[in-house]
């Protein structure tokens, strides 16, 4: 079977398990009484990602052959996110320690599994004589394909008494507000468990001669920073996952937040009663803009490429806060959505390569797990804590719904992101005479 193709499917089925909650779970969250907990929930995500990919990354570069760690964890993370799905299916307000708890294992595994995803298929396609950069970025569209695929099925799987059904009219059993978004999850990684073991090998670097005890250890990965171009690129790096999971976390409850208004017009709309459709509007802009980063990164460089993904956050939050959910208000969130392609796109998937490309093959493992920590882990950590103060101090729930002052949390996300690419226009200088 067509290298090309394996892998593809791998990406599918990787971005397939955190779309099936991603953007969702917030709504399930807030009928759950754990609404409050949102930011934490998502904080989580970042928090485990200081360490574990990482520490994934060593073992992956030392240990065990990455694609079969990438096995092993969603193995894991499986499990884990199915025993969320028990304890909703039992309880229609869980015990909070319980599910948190079940929740942060879960993804403890699963986040490490995107830098393993791309070691994997970095590993492959060089042993198979590919281009990463003209090769992966289609490989990596599939991943955006099935994060957009499980949305959708959330969105209009129906759960009523041991059976589903397909709807885009109002139901409160739909997937996206309930603990049947986990269970999809959980299967999917399951699934990615077994596929992961039909894939080629990827034998591990093994250096010759004497290892120091931070090689040992797989610390090596550290000495990037001593680069200020590289030590630069993670710092960024770690400002621009601060934007990473305000909207994961956020946009679902606050278009689904209009439900709650009084005028009905708004909350019947079909944006305020279809969020999870809508937004995922944003991943088939990830799709089309993946397909341009080769160009891109070839024509503009990383710095280039990298300040078009800053000012798309700018747009990404300002967008969300003109718009509405009627018209002409819901093509600002459209915009909003077609823009998060350039904003995710073009930072992560082409940090990826750069950092693929920057590092010596023994330690490519170890780089992606720190490019990793730096945005997924500290960045988006402060980031979604940070969001979360500000929205519940300008937002509070209503019943099922986050009501407040929308518009100037999504401002003060705007500005943020606007002084982050203003600032790293001015700081960040790589190599003139060596583009990406």
């Amino acid at each position: 079977m067509n290298i090309k193709f394996r892998l593809a499917v791998m990406n599918f089925l990787e971005f397939a398990v955190w779309g099936a909650y991603l953007t969702c779970m917030g709504n399930y969250l807030g009928k759950a009484g754990m609404g409050e907990l949102i930011p934490w929930f998502y904080a989580i995500q970042g928090i485990v990602s200081i360490f574990m990919p990482t520490l994934m990354g060593i073992v992956a570069d030392k240990f065990i052959q990455p694609q079969r760690l990438l096995g092993i964890c969603h193995l894991l993370a499986g499990a884990f996110m199915l025993g969320c799905w028990w304890l909703g299916m039992n309880n229609p307000t869980p015990d909070k320690t319980t599910f948190i708890t079940l929740y942060t294992l879960s993804v403890a595994f699963y986040m490490p599994t995107i830098a393993l995803a791309n070691t994997t298929a970095f590993s492959i396609l060089t042993r198979n004589g590919m281009d990463t950069v003209k090769d992966f970025p289609p490989i990596r569209v599939l991943g955006t394909v099935g994060f957009i695929a499980t949305m959708w099925f959330v969105n209009c799987a129906v759960w009523n008494e041991g059976s589903f059904l397909f709807t885009l009219g109002e139901n409160a059993f739909k997937f996206q507000y309930t603990y049947m978004q986990f269970f999809v999850s959980g299967l999917l990684s399951f699934v990615l468990f077994a596929y992961c073991f039909t894939l080629p090998e990827c034998p591990l670097s093994k250096k010759e001669g004497k290892t120091s005890l931070v090689e040992a250890f797989g610390l090596n990965a550290f000495k990037l920073f001593k680069t200020k171009k590289m030590a630069l690129f993670f710092i960024f790096s770690a400002l621009l996952g601060m934007c990473l999971q305000v909207t994961n976390g956020y946009a679902g409850p606050y278009i689904t937040s209009f439900k709650g208004s009084e005028i009905a017009e708004i909350a019947n709309s079909f944006a305020a009663n279809n969020a999870t459709l809508l937004t995922s509007i944003s991943q088939m802009s990830e799709a089309l803009c993946i397909l341009m980063i080769p160009f891109c990164l070839k024509k503009f460089g990383i710095k280039g490429v990298m300040l078009m993904s800053m000012f798309a956050w700018v747009f990404r939050f300002g967008f969300f806060g003109v718009g509405s959910p009627t018209m002409p208000g819901v093509v600002f969130f459209i915009l909003s959505c077609v823009v998060y392609g350039v904003a995710f796109d073009f930072f992560n998937v082409s940090g990826g390569i750069f950092v693929d490309q920057e590092c010596e093959p023994s330690i490519k493992a170890s780089a992606q797990g720190l490019f990793m920590m730096m945005t997924n882990g500290v960045g988006a950590t402060i980031g979604t804590l940070a969001a979360g103060a500000i929205i519940n101090s300008f937002c509070s729930w209503k019943g099922d719904y986050l009501l407040g002052d929308w518009k100037t949390c999504w401002f003060i996300f705007a500005a943020f992101a606007l002084v982050v690419g203003v600032s790293f226009a001015l700081v960040f200088n790589p190599d003139k005479n060596k583009k990406g």
